[in-house]
C-alpha cells in the first residue's frame, strides 16, 4: 500500500495499533468506488474498528473518511464492511457526508439491532489526534449507529441536541439492541 492509502493507514495506526484486516467489499456496486478503497479493521483494546479507506480521494476539495466502532467479544462482521461501502458509495456517488450528516443503512447494522441509521459526528473518544490527519488533509470522523426515532429528533431538534441526550443517557454506543435516547 502506497501513497493516499498508506497515510491512512499510518494515521489510524498511530492511535489505534496495526490493521487486523483489510478487506475490500465484494457485493454491491464496488466498480463505482475508487479502485483502492478498501475497509481496514483496527482492535481497539476491547473494541474493533472498520475504519474506510479512500472513501475520499486526493483531488477531493474536502476528504473524509468514517470510522464505526463495535465490540471485539462481536467478532468481525462482514456486514460491517459492506455497510462502510454502502456508506462510501453513497458519498462518492450521491451526496457527499461530512460532520452532523445521517444516513440511512438501510437495514439494521448488525442482524436484530435497533439501530438503522448513522450519525456522522466528532471522535469523541479519540479526539483531534484521529479526526485530523495533516498531509494529505483529510478529516475522519465517527460513524455512530442510530435509531429511526434519534435521526427524526436530529431532524428536528439538531444534532448537537441529539448528542446531548446520548450524554445524558451514558448511551452504549457498542450495544447494537440499545433502546433510543429519545
Amino acid at each position: 500500500m502506497t501513497g493516499f492509502p498508506a497515510h491512512l493507514e499510518k494515521h489510524y495506526a498511530k492511535s489505534w495499533g496495526p490493521v487486523v484486516r483489510q478487506e475490500r467489499p465484494k457485493a454491491g456496486p464496488v466498480h463505482e468506488l475508487p479502485e483502492e478503497f478498501e475497509v481496514l479493521v483496527f482492535r481497539r483494546q476491547d473494541t474493533l474498528s472498520y475504519a474506510t479507506c479512500c472513501m475520499s480521494q486526493p483531488s477531493d476539495e474536502e476528504r473524509v473518511e468514517l470510522h464505526l466502532l463495535t465490540r471485539v467479544t462481536q467478532g468481525f462482521r462482514a456486514e460491517l464492511v459492506e455497510l462502510m461501502a454502502a456508506v462510501a458509495h453513497y458519498h462518492r456517488t450521491g451526496a457527499r457526508l461530512g460532520l452532523g450528516h445521517s444516513v440511512n443503512f438501510g437495514r439494521p447494522w448488525v442482524e436484530g439491532a435497533t439501530s438503522s441509521f448513522g450519525l456522522i459526528s466528532l471522535p469523541y473518544l479519540d479526539g483531534p489526534s484521529v479526526e485530523w490527519m495533516a498531509e494529505p488533509a483529510v478529516r475522519c470522523l465517527w460513524l455512530i449507529p442510530i435509531t429511526e426515532e434519534e435521526r427524526e429528533f436530529k431532524k428536528s431538534r439538531g444534532g448537537e441536541a441529539l448528542e446531548r441526550r446520548f450524554e445524558a443517557a451514558q448511551f452504549d454506543y457498542l450495544d447494537p439492541f440499545r433502546g433510543s435516547v429519545v
